[in-house]
C-alpha cells in the first residue's frame, strides 16, 4: 500500500545539513509541490527497476557531468529515491549527488526513505550506519522520538518492511557521538513503540552509562530491560558487575552473576573472571575457588583468573591456598608467570620467610623468567622490612644492571631501610643519587625529613628543606608537619609557629596533624594557654579534633600539673560525644598520682570501671606506683592481685614498678623474688629493672650484689645507661674502691656515654670524701672544658676541700667563680666559709696573741687580700665570739643578697667590728 506525502500526520522536518558545508543551500528553497494520490509517483519515476532493464549501473542517472537534475524539491527527490528502492547503492549515489546541488535541503522524510532503501540489502547497511553517524554527530535538531516516528510512518506510507536494525543503528550512533541522554531517550522511545532494539545496541548504551559513571542511570536502564522482557546476555551482566565494582559494592556484583546464572544466561569466561575478581576484593576466596572449579570443568580457565586469585590469597595471608592454586594452574598446562611468582614472593616475606622468597627468585631465573620492576620492588621492600637492607641494595644494583630503571617506590623503600638501620652514609648517597637522576619526589624528601625531625636534627632538616625547595619540589602538608615537629621536639615553639605561618602564606592547608603537633608542643613547653589558642584556630578552620588531639589535650594538662582541669575538660568532651579510651583515663590517673592525690586517682579509676571500660596493664601499673609512693604497700599488692584476677599478665613495666617500689623501701628480698618471677614467666628484664636492683643493693651497701647484677646485665645483652654507671661509681667511691670506680668510668666513656651533672657530682664528692682533692679538681676542670656548669654542691665540696687543706685563696677564688656563673650560694656555702679553717696553725697562734684592735685590723687585711673583693655580694666573716655569731652572719649575708649590692668599704666593716667588742 502506498500513501502520498501529504497524507502524513507528522510535520515534515528539514534536517540540518551535515558537517560538509558544501551541502548547505545558499539560496531559498522553492515551494514544494506535494505528490497527491491522484498524481502517483510512478508517472514520472518507475517504482521498480528490474534486472532486465536496458540501464546499466545507474539507469536513470547517468554518470555524465552534463546530467543536472533540475527539480530539487522534497517530493521530486523522494520520488527519485523510490524509483531505486531495489537498488540501494544507486539510490545512495543519487542522494550524494543531489545533496551537493545548490538549492537542495535534506528533509527528515527524504532521510528516512533513504535509510529504508539502504536497509533492504545487507551490503548497503554500512551506508545507513555512516549516514546515521554523520547525522547524529552533526547535532541535528529533530529529537530521537521524531526520527523514530518518521521512520515508522515512512515505512507505512511507502510500503517498506520495518527493519529493527535501523533503529539499533540509530541508538548506537547516539552512543558513538557520546550523546548518552539522547541514546537513553531513543531506547525508551523504541520500547514504548514496541520496537525491540538489538541486545548488542542496548548493551552499548549500558556501557556508555557505566563509562561515564552514571551508575544509578545504568541500573535503572537495566531494570527497564528486565521489566520489558528484553533479555540479557553475558555482556550485559559483565557491564553491570563492572558498575558495581566501580562503587565497590562487590556483593551486588555477585548477585547480578548469581541471578543471571539462575535464569539460564550463558555466562562466558570474562563474566566468571569478573565475578571472581569481585569475590577476591570482598574477600570471599572460598566461593571464588568454587567458581574456578566450575570454569575448569567447562575447560576454560584463563591464566589471568589464577593470577588474580593467587594474588588475592597472598594479600589475605592464605599462602597455603595460593600455592595450591599455583600447582593446579601448572597441572592444567599453564606455566608459572612472573606475576604469580611475584605474588608468592610477597607472601613469603609477609610471613617473615625472606629466604624462601629469594630462593623463588633464583628458581624463576633458572626457568627462564625475567623478574620485572614489580618483582624487584616486592623483594627490596621485603628485605628492608626484615632488616636485610644490604641484600635489598644488592637487588637494587642487580636491577639497574639489567637495565630496569628503579621506581620512586623502590628508592623510598630502600631509603627507609637504610634510615631504620642507622646507615646514614648509605642513605644520603642513595638520596643524592635519586635527586640527581630525577627519581626523587616529595615522598622521598619527606622520608628523610621525617627521620631527621623525629630525632631533633633541626639543622640538617632545615638544610634538606632548602634543597627541596630550591630543587623545585613543592613541600606537602606532611613536609610542613615534619618541620613543625622538629622544632617542637627541641622546644623551639617560636620557630614551629613560624613554619605554621609560612604554611598558611603558601596556601598549604593545615590538617588535624598540624594542629595536634603544635598543641602537643606547647603543652610540653608548659604553655597551656598557647596550646588552647591553637585549638581555637583549629576549630575556627572547621577541623574537628580527632581522638588523638583530644588525648593530647588531656595528657598535656596532666603533664603541666593541671590534672583537675583535665578531668573537668574530659567531662565536657564526653558531653560533646567524645568516647574516652583507656589511654585517656590513664593520663588523668597518672596526673593525680604524680600530684600525690591518690584519692582522686582512685575516683577516676572507679569511674573508668563504671563507664564499662576495663583498665589495662598500664592503669594498674600507674596505681601501683602511686601506692608505693604513698607507702601503701598492701594496696599496691592488692592492686597487683586484682590485675591478675582480671586475667591480665604483668608486663616488664608492671614488674619494674613493683621492683622499684620494693627497692626504694630497701626490701631487696621481695624485689629479688619479683625479679626471679619475671624471669620465670619468660620476660626479659630491661635497663630500668636492672637499675632499680643495682640501686637497691647499693643503698644497702651491698656493692658485691650490685656488681653481680651489672655483670648479669651485660651477659644478657641489656645495655647499661648513664644511671647504671653513676649508681655503681657512687657506691664504689663510698666504699673507697677508687680503682674499680675509675675502670667503670673509663668503660662508660668507651661506650660513648657522656657523664651529666649528676655523674660529675658523684665523682667529685666521692673523690673528695676519700682525700682525692686533686683528682676531684681534675674532674671539675673536665666539666669546664665540656662547657658544663658545675652545681652549687660541687662548688661547696671543692671549697670545703681547699679550706681543709688551708688553701684559703683558692677556696675564695672558687667562691668568686661560682658567683660569676650565676649560681646562688646556699646555707651550706656560708657554713663552709664561716667555719672553714683557712689559716695555718702559725697564723692562728699569732692571732691569739694579738690585742682586740689588731684582730680587727687583721680582719681588714684578710678581707683586702681576698681576690676580686669588689665583686663580692656577701658578708664573709670568720667565726669569732668577739665578732658575729653564725646566725648573724647568715642574716647579714641574706640582706646583702637581697640588696644585690657589693659589700661596703673596709672602714665601714672596721666600724662594724668595733661595735661588736665586749
Amino acid at each position: 500500500m502506498r500513501s502520498s506525502l501529504t497524507s502524513s500526520p507528522i510535520r515534515p522536518f528539514i534536517i540540518r545539513p551535515f558537517k560538509n558545508t558544501k551541502s548547505i543551500c545558499s539560496q531559498p528553497q522553492s515551494s514544494e509541490k506535494p505528490i497527491s494520490s491522484e498524481s502517483p509517483v510512478s508517472e514520472n519515476f518507475p517504482e521498480k527497476i528490474t534486472k532486465g532493464s536496458h540501464f546499466s549501473g545507474n539507469p536513470i542517472f547517468p554518470e555524465s557531468n552534463t546530467f543536472q537534475p533540475t527539480d530539487l524539491s522534497q517530493t521530486s527527490v523522494i520520488s527519485s529515491l523510490l524509483s531505486c528502492r531495489n537498488e540501494p547503492v544507486s539510490a545512495f549515489e543519487y542522494f550524494k549527488r543531489v545533496e551537493r546541488r545548490r538549492g537542495f535541503l535534506k528533509s527528515l522524510d527524504t532521510f528516512c526513505v533513504l535509510l529504508h532503501i539502504l536497509m533492504k540489502d545487507r551490503e548497503s547497511h554500512r551506508y545507513a550506519r555512516n549516514l546515521l553517524n554523520h547525522y547524529v554527530s552533526g547535532g541535528s535538531e529533530p529529537t530521537s522520538a521524531a526520527i523514530i516516528d518518521h521512520l515508522i510512518e515512512s515505512a507505512k506510507r511507502f510500503d517498506f518492511d520495518l527493519d529493527s536494525r535501523v533503529f539499533s543503528y540509530l541508538l548506537r550512533s547516539y552512543v558513538r557521538a557520546d550523546r548518552i541522554n539522547d541514546a537513553v531517550e531513543c531506547c525508551n522511545g523504541m520500547i514504548e513503540r514496541d520496537i525491540i532494539p538489538l541486545l548488542r545496541s542496548m548493551n552499548s548504551v549500558l556501557k556508555a552509562l557505566v563509562r561515564r559513571n552514571l551508575i544509578d542511570e545504568a541500573k535503572e536502564f537495566y531494570n527497564k530491560m528486565n521489566l520489558k522482557g528484553l533479555g540479557v546476555d553475558s555482556v550485559t551482566i559483565r557491564v553491570m558487575m563492572r558498575a558495581c565494582l566501580k562503587e565497590d559494592t562487590t556483593e551486588e556484583a555477585e548477585k547480578y552473576f548469581r541471578d543471571a546464572k539462575a535464569l539460564g544466561v550463558k555466562l562466558d569466561a570474562r563474566a566468571y573472571r569478573m565475578v571472581i575478581h569481585a569475590l577476591c576484593r570482598k574477600p570471599n576466596l572460598k566461593v571464588a575457588c568454587g567458581l574456578v572449579k566450575e570454569m575448569r570443568d567447562m575447560g576454560r580457565v584463563p591464566s589471568r583468573v589464577y593470577t588474580n586469585l593467587i594474588g588475592a590469597c597472598v594479600k589475605h595471608g592464605n599462602l597455603t591456598e595460593a600455592f595450591r592454586l599455583k600447582d593446579e594452574m601448572m597441572s592444567c598446562g599453564k606455566p608459572m608467570n612472573v606475576v604469580v611468582a611475584t605474588s608468592l614472593m610477597k607472601g613469603y616475606y609477609k610471613q617473615g620467610d625472606l629466604s624462601s622468597a629469594l630462593e623463588l627468585l633464583d628458581k624463576i631465573k633458572e626457568d627462564g623468567l625475567s623478574p620485572n620492576k614489580v618483582t624487584f620492588a616486592v623483594l627490596i621492600e621485603g628485605c628492608c622490612t626484615n632488616g636485610k637492607v644490604e641484600k635489598g641494595y644488592e637487588l637494587y644494583t642487580q636491577m639497574k644492571h639489567m637495565g630496569i630503571k628503579p621506581s620512586v617506590f623502590i628508592v623510598n623503600s630502600l631509603l627507609c631501610g637504610f634510615l631504620k638501620a642507622q646507615l646514614l652514609e648509605e642513605a644520603y648517597k642513595l638520596f643524592d643519587e635519586a635527586v640527581d637522576s630525577g627519581i626523587a619526589n616529595v615522598f622521598t624528601y619527606n622520608d628523610l625529613l621525617a627521620w631527621l625531625c623525629k630525632r631533633g636534627k633541626v639543622s640538617e632538616a632545615c638544610n634538606l628543606w632548602q634543597k627541596m625547595v630550591s630543587g623545585g619540589v613543592r613541600p606537602s602538608v606532611a613536609s610542613y608537619n615534619n618541620m613543625i615537629l622538629a622544632h617542637c621536639t627541641v622546644k623551639n615553639m617560636d620557630e614551629a609557629y613560624s613554619v605554621f605561618s609560612e604554611m598558611l602564606e603558601k596556601s598549604v592547608t593545615p590538617n588535624v596533624v598540624t594542629y595536634s603537633v603544635l598543641i602537643d608542643g606547647y603543652f610540653k613547653q608548659g604553655d597551656a594557654e598557647r596550646a588552647f589558642d591553637v585549638l581555637d584556630q583549629m576549630e575556627n578552620a572547621k577541623i574537628s579534633p580527632t581522638d588523638y588531639t583530644s588525648n593530647i589535650i588531656i595528657n598535656g594538662l596532666c603533664k603541666a600539673g593541671r590534672t583537675s582541669v583535665a578531668w573537668d575538660k574530659l567531662k565536657k568532651m564526653v558531653e560533646k560525644g567524645f568516647i574516652p579510651k583507656c589511654l585517656t583515663y590513664n593520663s588523668i590517673i597518672d596526673g593525680f598520682v604524680k600530684e600525690d592525690d591518690i584519692n582522686s586517682a582512685l575516683t577516676v579509676y572507679r569511674e573508668m570501671h563504671e563507664s564499662g571500660l576495663s583498665p589495662n596493664v598500664v592503669t594498674y601499673t600507674i596505681l601501683i606506683n602511686g601506692f608505693f609512693q604513698n607507702n601503701e604497700i598492701d594496696l599496691a599488692l592488692k592492686m597487683r592481685n586484682e590485675m591478675m584476677n582480671e586475667g591480665l599478665q604483668l608486663d616488664v613495666t608492671a614488674y619494674s614498678s613493683l621492683i622499684y617500689g620494693f627497692c626504694r623501701r630497701r626490701d631487696m628480698e621481695s624485689a629479688c623474688k619479683l625479679f626471679a618471677e619475671l624471669l620465670e614467666v619468660g620476660l626479659s628484664p630491661n635497663t630500668v629493672v636492672y637499675n632499680s636492683m643495682i640501686n637497691g643493693f647499693r643503698n644497702l651497701g651491698n656493692m658485691e650484689a650490685a656488681l653481680d647484677m651489672h655483670r648479669k646485665m651485660i651477659n644478657d645483652g641489656i645495655p647499661c645507661d648513664l644511671q647504671t654507671y653513676t649508681t655503681l661509681i657512687a657506691g664504689l667511691l663510698d666504699e673507697g674502691k677508687l680503682l674499680t670506680a675509675s675502670n667503670l668510668y673509663s668503660e662508660m666513656l668507651s661506650k660513648g656515654i657522656e657523664p651529666d651533672i649528676i655523674t660529675y657530682t658523684v665523682l667529685i664528692n666521692g673523690l673528695y670524701g676519700k682525700g682525692q682533692l686533686e683528682n676531684a679538681r681534675k674532674i671539675f676542670d673536665e666539666m669546664n672544658r665540656k662547657c658544663l656548669t658545675p652545681n652549687v654542691f660541687i662548688f661547696n665540696t671543692l671549697i670545703a676541700g681547699y679550706f681543709k687543706e688551708g688553701n684559703l685563696q683558692e677556696a675564695f677564688r672558687l667562691h668568686n667563680e661560682m658567683l660569676d656563673k650565676g649560681l646562688v650560694p646556699d646555707d651550706t656555702t656560708y657554713d663552709i666559709l664561716v667555719n672553714g679553717k683557712s689559716r695555718s696553725d702559725t697564723w692562728a697562734r699569732k692571732k691569739e696573741k694579738m690585742p682586740a684592735c689588731r684582730k680587727h685590723h687583721s680582719m681588714r687585711i684578710e678581707l683586702l687580700e681576698l681576690p676580686r673583693m669588689s665583686n663580692y655580694r656577701k658578708v664573709l666573716v670568720r667565726s669569732s665570739s668577739q665578732l658575729m655569731d653564725q646566725a648573724e652572719v647568715r642574716k647579714e649575708s641574706l640582706r646583702q643578697r637581697q640588696n644585690c649590692s657589693p659589700v661596703g668599704d673596709i672602714t665601714a666593716w672596721g666600724s662594724s667590728c668595733m661595735n661588736c667588742r665586749g
